[in-house]
């Protein structure tokens, strides 16, 4: 037990320190290894036992719980995160959308954090998409989340630890409950059945917020479920798998083409994909690109020579011609 308690205290003193919810998407190739890339389960770390003891850590709103099959797990208390600006800015329980933020102005792309060491992930619902509930344009609507079949009075799952901003009869949403998490995203459950939490609750990932149900503008019993960010809705299948309920990611790229109303996960992915293969290729070339300085005397000839390679490369490669002048003090490509 001392070794875990010495474990938590050097890891909860390490977070104290960074904030780890978002870093700018160049710094995170550097920075965040593999792991943070790779799909999680549902839920992400639940013991099946109860807890049996609450160490303290050098933060006092950083706890370790410790449960009676030997594992353990940190909890951060809601004053901490709630420390963070995020639910006082643009917060209201009136309207879906309070932001003010033009899409124009939002960077192409960032890195944001979804579960670390001290927060968790639960899938709302587990099952298949509707057919005719993707994300995207519908009968002239935009229809901004996912439709996930179930029976009136299944249980819907906070996704991620948070603060409810709505949770009201709102329009054709019916029941709905929104949930403002710690690194600024959105969760929306609508259709529900019933509502088992109020505006200000806090809420971890997990708890049961609300049954299943067909409330609102609806045909049939499901969970209409969405993800946004300032204000703009993304398909939520770029973080979540809900055949499985793996949560895709602990850190997601969000960009700013996915709040297109067209930009589906099933429909982009495997251009994502290619996109990330050409961005390699790419990059791996840049890497291995070399340029020579033209000094007096020197020729093309000279040149392919002391560097491996033939004169038709030179050229090639910087659009030039074997009777070209050579200025002393140009960079031409040899490689």
């Amino acid at each position: 037990m001392s070794f875990v308690c010495m474990a938590a205290l050097l890891y909860a003193d390490k977070l104290c320190a960074v904030n780890p919810v978002r870093i700018d998407t160049a710094r995170t190739r550097l920075v965040i290894p593999r792991p943070a890339l790779e799909s999680l389960p549902t839920p992400l770390t639940k013991s099946p036992t109860d807890p049996i003891d609450t160490l303290d850590t050098v933060n006092e709103h950083i706890k370790v719980i410790l449960y009676a099959d030997n594992t353990w797990q940190y909890y951060k208390t809601p004053e901490y995160q709630k420390v963070t600006g995020v639910f006082d800015e643009n917060w209201t329980e009136n309207v879906t959308n309070p932001y003010s933020v033009k899409q124009e102005d939002l960077p192409s792309s960032w890195s944001i954090w979804l579960v670390d060491s001290l927060d968790q992930y639960h899938c709302p619902f587990i099952g298949d998409i509707h057919p005719r509930g993707k994300f995207g344009p519908r009968r002239g609507r935009r229809h901004q989340g996912v439709d996930i079949p179930l029976k009136t009075g299944d249980p819907v799952y906070a996704t991620f630890t948070g603060k409810v901003r709505m949770s009201k009869y709102f329009g054709g949403f019916g029941n709905l409950i929104v949930i403002r998490h710690e690194n600024g995203l959105e969760t929306f459950y609508a259709h529900l059945s019933k509502r088992n939490v109020e505006v200000g609750d806090w809420v971890n990932a997990g708890d049961v917020i609300g049954l299943g149900g067909s409330s609102g503008r609806s045909t049939g019993p499901h969970l209409h479920f969405e993800t946004r960010y300032n204000g703009f809705a993304f398909d939520p299948q770029w973080l979540i798998d809900f055949k499985t309920g793996e949560l895709r990611h602990r850190l997601f790229v969000l960009k700013k083409k996915y709040f297109n109303i067209y930009s589906n996960y099933e429909q982009d992915f495997e251009d994502e994909m290619k996109n990330h293969e050409e961005d390699e290729a790419e990059d791996a070339e840049k890497a291995a690109m070399k340029y020579y300085t033209i000094r007096s005397g020197d020729t093309l000839g000279r040149i392919a020579i002391n560097n491996g390679t033939t004169v038709k490369e030179l050229c090639r490669l910087n659009g030039i011609t074997p009777t070209t002048t050579l200025r002393i003090g140009r960079r031409i490509r040899v490689r």
